[in-house]
């Protein structure tokens, strides 16, 4: 695969905000788009605002989860998702990271099994301890762990989201994750480190990254889920592509 022809959609939950929500993948469309993402087509994360970051793994959020499995799969269906972010959740004070890891496993099979009748992949992805200082999952050993557990409960669906951003700000590298981890990995997130700007505003070698993943000929698509450079104006934050 050339760069060129690598597929790239838009969160539409970061950017085009300036607009209404049901105009923004139409703005999407006419930046030269063909598909968008949504934070709330995720399986229910909690109360975000208030620090909360999945439901997957904690006790007391998992009646919650495990009644959003058939909205969110629904709701797949009418539109066709085809993947489905599943968010671990924070650490927890009173349970063993291998008791939040069996209840996460348990979670996940429910939600995958569930998947399959809308054709769906559910991920997993690590977020990062400097914007989230609470996450349980900070790395793509972490996360891969808890799927390969859930996988071993015979469900195949379920994958490894390797959000860019994330990984980098924790300092992971990059190309050795992506290499790693091709068979794995079912979605692809961006964003330039430290700031989470648009690639090119940050550390990251975007040139190089593309390159990767056209050369391990990843086919799925990547989601900008960068904050726009002008907030009144998301159609100027693409001039890298």
């Amino acid at each position: 695969m050339h760069p060129r022809d690598q597929r790239f959609d838009v969160n539409c939950s970061i950017l085009f905000t300036e607009l209404p929500l049901l105009k923004r993948p139409a703005a999407a469309r006419s930046a030269g788009f063909d598909a968008v993402e949504f934070w709330w087509l995720n399986f229910v994360a909690g109360d975000m605002a208030a620090g909360e970051r999945g439901l997957l793994s904690l006790p007391a959020g998992s009646a919650a989860f495990r009644d959003n499995i058939d909205v969110c799969v629904g709701i797949a269906e009418r539109t066709g998702c085809g993947v489905l972010n599943a968010l671990y959740g924070n650490r927890a004070d009173d349970l063993s990271e291998q008791q939040q890891d069996e209840l996460a496993t348990e979670n996940l099979a429910l939600a995958a099994d569930a998947a399959v009748r809308a054709g769906a992949t559910v991920v997993v992805e690590a977020l990062n301890s400097y914007d989230s200082p609470r996450a349980a999952i900070v790395s793509s050993a972490r996360a891969l762990a808890v799927i390969h557990a859930a996988r071993a409960e015979g469900v195949a669906n379920i994958a490894f989201l390797a959000d860019l951003y994330h990984l980098g700000r924790m300092g992971e590298d990059l190309p050795g994750t992506l290499a790693r981890h091709a068979a794995d990995i079912a979605h692809i997130q961006i964003a330039d480190v430290p700031d989470r700007g648009a690639p090119g505003t940050g550390t990251l070698d975007w040139e190089a990254l593309f390159g990767q993943l056209a050369a391990q000929g990843y086919e799925g698509w990547i989601g900008c889920e960068f904050k726009p450079t002008d907030p009144a104006d998301s159609t100027t934050s693409f001039g890298w592509r």
